[in-house]
């Protein structure tokens, strides 16, 4: 049987894809390798699908560092408030939590993955499941459809390629499609993981000394080799025994790969704050006025509400203070070293986890190859590419999927009415 559109790849963006390709009137075919479509849409936002977020649009693109600019067009198709209006006209009634994230009311990702799966049913999509795609066909410079690993041919009007990166594996995210887009001209950007923990190799990470802290409202920055200030980030994060996580630790990680690259070297210097908005001579100011006013308590019990209390003593070691010696009894000089290691506590990263271990994929199908009001390839007719498999990336926080739906919806949409304007032509 011949489609008017296969979309290879049955994650957010190719479900949406799916979508908007038969509402505009396009006979549709799903082919995905795993036994069940939406996988990775079922885990994202820890099990709750974080389905967008309702940021205006400049705060959206700012939150995208990965070739956000782009996103302007396919934004101008299907944004995010297209989002929320398409799922709510579904049935799936939304919420709105803090930073603009917008969750389903009752918290389940099976939900939105449910109600897609309905309504790509509804509309007439067919899907074939456990199904390996071994390559495109092409006539000239036209695709004209896959072949499947057993040698099938599936002909289709319109290929959209929705196959995702290399991040969460598990999912079916392998990077199959980079070698079809190759073949059909492509370049593929460097590859690298964001989104990821980071990984440090300092004694206290070794040691296990600071495992398990959770730190809340701090910030953490991305130095270069010189000691300059890359990027800021602040919020909460988390000591672990490889390094850091947590949601800030996410957000500077593709800085930190980034720099290693850059400068080739094997460290990067990172700072955290327990107090952002006060600097290191303020903080002295406050430890000596606790000095004056509690400086007969060990130092320890003085200073207890500065910090959780095993960081508080990994500290005070570092400032050369003794725990249990009254506060009163301490140089300044000692003070000064704690107010430091309170609004700027220095360590080396050397790297992150694996691009497997990410939640994103950075790098991708180059975006300068792409239409983008139609996420048509510029070298292929007929071929179209959407979601993570495109150099685009974003933070966490709803950002990434607003883009898989965004460019889904996009390329769905170009894709059928390609198919309708050559029917339409044809002699």
């Amino acid at each position: 049987m011949k489609y008017n559109v296969v979309i290879i790849g049955g994650g957010p963006a190719g479900l949406m894809a799916a979508v908007s390709a038969a509402t505009h009137g396009s006979r549709v075919v799903i082919v995905d390798k795993g036994k069940k479509l939406g996988r990775k849409l079922a885990i994202s936002g820890g099990g709750r699908c974080n389905v967008t977020n309702r940021m205006e649009q400049k705060e959206l693109i700012e939150h995208i560092p990965g070739n956000g600019k782009f996103m302007h067009s396919p934004f101008s198709i299907f944004n995010n408030e297209d989002i929320i209006t398409f799922f709510e006209n579904l049935g799936i009634n939304l919420k709105e939590e803090d930073m603009g994230r917008m969750f389903p009311v009752n918290d389940k990702a099976i939900t939105v993955v449910q109600t897609l799966l309905d309504k790509i049913k509804d509309l007439g999509v067919d899907s074939r499941l456990k199904t390996k795609v071994d390559s495109l066909l092409f006539e000239e410079d036209k695709a004209t459809g896959i072949v499947l690993e057993d040698g099938e041919h599936l002909h289709a009007d319109a290929v959209i390629i929705a196959t995702g990166g290399k991040s969460v594996p598990n999912t079916g995210s392998t990077g199959d499609g980079y070698p079809w887009a190759k073949a059909a001209g492509h370049t593929i950007t460097e590859l690298y993981p964001t989104e990821v923990p980071i990984t440090s190799a300092a004694p206290f990470i070794k040691n296990k000394t600071l495992q398990g802290i959770s730190l809340s409202d701090v910030s953490l920055t991305v130095y270069n080799p010189k000691g300059k200030k890359i990027k800021t980030h602040r919020g909460d994060m988390i000591f672990t025994h490889f390094g850091i996580s947590g949601p800030i630790v996410l957000r500077c990680s593709q800085f930190v790969v980034k720099a290693l690259k850059k400068h080739q070297t094997n460290t990067i210097p990172m700072g955290i704050s327990l107090y952002p908005d006060t600097n290191a001579e303020d903080m002295f100011q406050q430890l000596v006025e606790r000095k004056k006013q509690e400086g007969a308590k060990a130092s320890k019990n003085a200073l207890k509400n500065f910090a959780a209390e095993r960081l508080l003593s990994y500290f005070l070691e570092r400032a050369d203070i003794p725990e249990s010696k009254p506060l009163q009894d301490i140089p300044n000089d000692s003070l000064r070293t704690l107010a430091g290691l309170l609004t700027d506590f220095r360590f080396d990263a050397n790297g992150t986890l694996s691009i497997e271990d990410a939640f994103v994929t950075g790098g991708g199908v180059s975006i300068k190859e792409i239409h983008p009001k139609r996420m048509e390839s510029k070298f292929t007719k007929d071929l179209y590419f959407c979601g993570e498999i495109l150099d685009i990336h974003a933070y966490t926080g709803g950002f990434n999927i607003t883009c898989a739906f965004s460019t889904g919806y996009t390329a769905g949409k170009a894709a059928a009415e390609t198919v309708i304007e050559s029917t339409t032509f044809s002699p």
